[in-house]
């Protein structure tokens, strides 16, 4: 089993305007169309049998018709998760509808939203969010949009996590974009998650493994960030690596089934 647990998809009206507005920033070639049929497509050819598609809210006024379409969305093979703003005063009904209306997790990115990741709105958001069970995937470290202010940096996280000890906390792209020394350094171990999104074909091998062993094969997420990674590609790339089965099986699968109150 397979689970990719970070990509995106986008309303048919809206997906060629946004991967084009993302390619211009992002400067890498989306591999779908943006579409839950491409997604869908992308992912039946990659043999992944869930994937997990994580909205992002940029404006406060896009939350409930990006909720409206990620409720749709609530089996496979493509799951959402809900999206929230942490400028939304109400946050705390609009996670209650996010849980009722089945949705596992949330979805927040600090560069896009414009807020450093241990803003008291985050953490009081991240708190409340915890209370919920629902899981709560970051971008951490480097993005595209503000490569020279990183909005979720380590000692960001870092400072999250010691406050608000979060339950199921997802750190995007092993634990943050581009700062593996300093995941190394100071997340390692901590009790939160790292997802492989974007990075299994960009950072050394050896180092990819090194965290792996090092923070615990069972923390560890396969995921690609399609559009922005090839399914297929990452499949192949993270099969590759010099990881026991045990530790393949847990990465691909049985962390995210566990995360998602599953069966696999």
């Amino acid at each position: 089993m397979i689970i990719d647990f970070h990509t995106h998809m986008f309303p048919d009206k809206i997906a060629k305007g946004t991967l084009d507005y993302l390619e211009g920033i992002c400067n890498t070639r989306p591999f779908t169309d943006g579409t839950y049929a491409g997604l869908a497509s992308s992912t039946a050819e990659a043999g992944i049998d869930l994937s997990v598609a994580l909205p992002a809210v940029t404006k406060v006024s896009q939350v409930d018709s990006i909720n409206r379409f990620a409720a749709q969305y609530q089996e496979g093979p493509i799951i959402s998760f809900g999206g929230i703003h942490p400028e939304c005063g109400n946050y705390k009904e609009i996670l209650r509808h996010v849980k009722d209306l089945g949705m596992k997790g949330i979805k927040l990115h600090p560069d896009y939203q414009d807020m450093y990741f241990n803003d008291i709105r985050y953490k009081r958001l991240v708190a409340y969010a915890s209370e919920l069970d629902l899981i709560i995937t970051v971008h951490a470290g480097v993005d595209p949009k503000s490569p020279n202010d990183v909005h979720c940096t380590t000692q960001m996280i870092l400072e999250l996590v010691r406050e608000v000890q979060p339950g199921k906390l997802v750190l995007a792209h092993l634990g943050a974009n581009q700062l593996w020394d300093e995941v190394e350094a100071y997340l390692v171990g901590l009790d939160v998650y790292f997802d492989t999104a974007v990075v299994l074909d960009q950072m050394p091998k050896e180092q990819f493994i090194r965290i792996v062993r090092a923070h615990g094969a069972d923390k560890i997420l396969f995921a690609t960030d399609s559009p922005w990674a090839g399914q297929k590609e990452f499949v192949q790339i993270l099969s590759d690596m010099p990881l026991t089965q045990e530790e393949k099986e847990l990465i691909f699968a049985k962390n995210a089934c566990r995360l998602l109150g599953m069966e696999g």
